[in-house]
């Protein structure tokens, strides 16, 4: 009975969905909602679950006073986001946002070294990459970046207007970017497609079967 009762409400909810086609509605928007509200709430028992209790036993209900001391630092610091609309201690949840701040910046700037910058310096010495397709590479990196330049020489008229170079490269590097954009949208799309048809043959499997 629940995986029927489950069935229906997964059909239900996939035409509510899909009447987005039509236009923003109220089926559209409710479906949203619940699907926001269900993802939220499974996050927060995950969360608790797999993360905050384990962490909370090991920390600050382990009787160990090194580790109570290290449990209650990020305690105290989420203590002081909550003092952001306090009036006059309002600035103390300037440091925990400046530590988180300054962590995400860092962990940002590692992963784009280390994951981004490091493999396209390195990427002439790997023998699976021939000499044109790593130019390419190097070209239609170069030319997005000059398509977002926005330095240009003024005219008699007194429009700015790019020197010739920097315009070919501009343009070359904004149909790089249109192609780039074009084949993420496909993507997105044939990946919607995919879900789509999924969804469906399972929804007539089923009703198949319960039939």
């Amino acid at each position: 009975m629940l995986q029927e009762i489950g069935l229906w409400a997964g059909f239900i909810l996939t035409l509510m969905v899909f009447s987005y086609v039509l236009g923003d509605n109220v089926l559209y928007r409710l479906a949203v909602y619940v699907f926001v509200g269900l993802s939220a709430g499974y996050v927060a028992v995950v969360t608790y679950n797999s993360v905050l209790y384990p962490w909370l036993q090991s920390t600050v209900l382990s009787g160990e006073l090194l580790q109570i001391i290290l449990g209650f630092v990020p305690l105290f610091l989420g203590a002081l986001l909550i003092l952001k609309g306090a009036g006059p201690f309002g600035w103390l949840s300037g440091l925990s946002m400046a530590l988180l701040i300054g962590v995400g910046a860092a962990v940002a700037l590692v992963g784009a070294v280390r994951g981004t910058l490091i493999p396209l310096a390195l990427a002439p010495a790997r023998p699976e990459l021939s000499l044109p397709n790593f130019l390419f590479g190097v070209i239609g990196v170069v030319c997005s970046l000059f398509y977002f330049m926005y330095i240009a020489n003024p005219t008699p008229s007194g429009k700015p207007r790019r020197s010739l170079p920097v315009a070919g490269m501009a343009l070359i590097g904004e149909a790089v970017l249109t192609i780039t954009l074009g084949t993420l949208y496909a993507s997105a799309v044939l990946t919607s497609l995919t879900v789509l048809t999924e969804r469906v043959g399972f929804i007539v499997s089923r009703l198949g079967a319960g039939g």
